[in-house]
């Protein structure tokens, strides 16, 4: 992993790295544990898009890498962060970065499990990912994410007024998290997260939160979904809510893999385009 940090202190531009001037930090395709074979996922072109690869300081002796993805030109644009699966950044994550820098936003994913210096898109073996993973602990990743936002404060091209938060499956627990303990989080879409843990702290959110969740999702019972609802509405959280679909399976909007549904997909996207539109995000 790259470590730009001068013996006399960083310079801005120490954390971008771009396509022109550096190997990619990220892996090329997509996470090849789950990939479908007749996968034919969407993929974004790069016109009009200025795409990077930064690294965010956060305290630790190598800094924090993230896929960013903004329109071109000058200006202040609101932003999303992009919480990547328990596969990083791979392909897929990275689209979903371009496909809202091309609604105009800017879009930065951080790798949080860039500590182990284990590609884990790269991996295919589920026994191998699952224990990287649970090294990244909640703290660690809330730690992360503030970092992010307070980076983005340094940027010219982000309004940080306007930060919000997506995330999918492991990343969907993080957004639900981002929104209790992040004062610079203004909204959030949480796609398929893990609900269980959070339940009880439901009245720490601080930001409205909308969780789209499938039926037929094995992991996540809908007795969890039920339970969120209800201390939701027992905290007067009027401004967050779960809307469930029922054909769906859990990673429904991941078009790489054998779970997706296009239709769900879809109308998760546009629901998610509107709660940030509604949360003055746009």
């Amino acid at each position: 992993m790259l470590n730009l940090t001068r013996p006399d202190g960083s310079e801005p531009q120490d954390f971008h790295l771009t396509r022109r001037t550096a190997v990619s930090m990220f892996f090329a395709g997509y996470a090849l544990a789950a990939v479908a074979a007749d996968a034919k996922p969407i993929t974004t072109p790069d016109d009009g898009l200025i795409i990077e690869e930064s690294l965010i300081p956060n305290g630790a002796t190598t800094p924090l890498p993230a896929f960013v993805a903004r329109p071109k030109g000058n200006g202040k644009h609101a932003t999303i962060i992009v919480c990547n699966e328990i596969f990083g950044i791979h392909a897929y994550i990275k689209d979903i970065c371009k496909r809202l820098a091309k609604l105009g936003y800017v879009a930065v994913a951080p790798d949080f499990f860039y500590r182990a210096g284990v590609n884990l898109a790269a991996l295919t073996d589920f026994k191998e990912i699952i224990p990287i993973v649970q090294k990244a602990t909640p703290d660690q990743v809330d730690g992360d994410v503030k970092a992010t936002t307070d980076w983005l404060k340094t940027q010219s091209f982000s309004n940080t007024r306007k930060i919000g938060i997506t995330g999918f499956c492991w990343g969907g627990a993080v957004v639900w998290r981002s929104a209790m303990v992040n004062p610079d989080i203004r909204a959030g879409v949480a796609w398929y997260g893990q609900l269980k843990p959070l339940i009880a702290r439901a009245g720490e959110l601080k930001a409205p939160v909308l969780g789209l969740y499938g039926a037929l999702d094995t992991g996540i019972p809908q007795t969890d979904v039920t339970a969120m609802l209800d201390a939701l509405k027992a905290a007067g959280k009027k401004g967050s809510d779960i809307h469930v679909y029922a054909d769906a399976q859990h990673g429904f909007h991941a078009d790489y893999r054998p779970s997706y549904n296009e239709a769900d997909a879809k109308d998760g996207w546009a629901r998610l385009l509107a709660h940030f539109k509604a949360n003055g995000i746009v």
